[in-house]
């Protein structure tokens, strides 16, 4: 491990803010998202970017001047990272609404859970878009939350997971271009951000950090795994506890910030994680990711706030429209108003697990503290991770 990060850190009773309070929070998201399914059977056949930009709207949250519109990324932009042939394949399965039997096995395009749909390649070359744009946005500080990013499977030559392109890899290697050198990539999903960590694993100036649920797919992310000594992973047992993720915040998260002073910090903040999704078996509240998000974004000058997974359309809703009050400081209301309500009210799951949702869940937009034991299994994997050098 290069010497970036000091032997131990005494966490502060009062956290720095290394935020710069002139530039204002910027969101950006784009109507693609509005509509798009990648199928009726699919996990993400639901709405998620789109409900987080009409609740925040509905609350009087975002104006004008502070949400911005994510472009199309160009093959030349995505080629920064992806490889061409594979570009041109993902374009060729827009155009056609099909591709030959050899490239989808070759590319992983039409398969295992990355379909061909109507915009297969104008929705992912948004999200990279975005995140390019973003990196842009706070080159001279500042805050962008971009819901839509996040897409951390995303490999140099083939789709996986969901992900078509990496746009957090294409978003760290714009601020690199810009000339930072210390770069945080932070990722709370429940699936461990296995692209990003590849795209990065030998590269000095990036230090790639995934708390993700052990034995979940796609299997990788050990407490062992240090890549090519630019990874931390925390794999954590099913059924993780808001205290638990308050405990992996102060105990880990915040002192290797510290120790690693990222002049930027990539957030990715999939909420998966949350109780009521249906693609992992961990416990959380929604309270404890926003209490991630706003002390994280207090560690650097420089904030790229994404989304990731997140498969109950109440969820995502909820948890990332909350993430946007928490990096602008905004009180968050006992009880939702009545236009941000009936957002929530129309949403149609067709989902196994999608039933109706408690009556509370309309009407408030955090959850109770969903706290419990710290199991001595947590804190051993802390301990052990912390061996790697903090």
């Amino acid at each position: 491990m290069p010497n970036r990060l000091k032997a131990a850190v005494t966490l502060p009773h009062t956290l720095p803010d290394h935020r710069i309070p002139t530039i204002p929070t910027r969101m950006i998201a784009a109507e693609i998202y509005r509509g798009s399914s990648y199928g009726p059977k699919h996990p993400l056949a639901i709405p998620r970017v789109s409900l987080v930009v009409d609740m925040v709207h509905a609350m009087g949250w975002v104006d004008a001047d502070r949400y911005v519109t994510g472009p199309v990324a160009t093959p030349e932009q995505l080629t920064r990272f992806h490889d061409p042939d594979y570009v041109r394949a993902v374009m060729q399965a827009e155009r056609d609404q099909a591709l030959p039997e050899d490239m989808m096995v070759k590319f992983g395009l039409g398969k295992n859970g990355n379909p061909i749909y109507p915009e297969i390649f104008r929705r992912p070359a948004t999200a990279a878009g975005s995140s390019i744009m973003a990196a842009d946005m706070i080159a001279k500080g500042g805050i962008v939350h971009h819901p839509a990013g996040g897409t951390h499977h995303g490999l140099r030559d083939r789709a996986s997971g969901f992900c078509y392109f990496n746009d957090p890899v294409l978003g760290i290697y714009r601020l690199l271009d810009s000339g930072l050198d210390r770069v945080l990539y932070l990722d709370i999903d429940a699936h461990h951000g296995d692209g990003v960590q590849i795209a990065f694993k030998d590269d000095e100036r990036v230090l790639t950090v995934s708390m993700h649920q052990e034995d979940l797919w796609p299997k990788t992310g050990s407490i062992d795994d240090i890549a090519g000594g630019m990874a931390r992973n925390l794999p954590m047992p099913a059924g993780m506890n808001d205290d638990e993720m308050r405990y992996v915040l102060h105990e880990y998260f915040i002192p290797l910030a510290l120790s690693f002073a990222p002049q930027a910090i990539v957030l990715q903040c999939g909420c998966d994680t949350l109780s009521e999704d249906p693609l992992s078996k961990q416990l959380l509240g929604n309270q404890s990711i926003w209490e991630v998000v706003g002390a994280m974004t207090r560690l650097a000058p420089r904030s790229l706030v994404l989304g990731g997974g997140g498969y109950s359309p109440y969820g995502v809703a909820r948890c990332w429209s909350g993430i946007w009050a928490t990096i602008n400081q905004i009180e968050i209301p006992t009880v939702l108003p009545k236009n941000a309500e009936n957002i929530l009210r129309v949403i149609k799951w067709s989902h196994s697990r999608g039933r109706q949702p408690d009556s509370d869940l309309f009407t408030t937009l955090g959850d109770p503290w969903r706290g419990g034991t710290i199991r001595e299994e947590t804190r051993e994997r802390v301990r052990r991770l912390k061996g790697y050098g903090v």
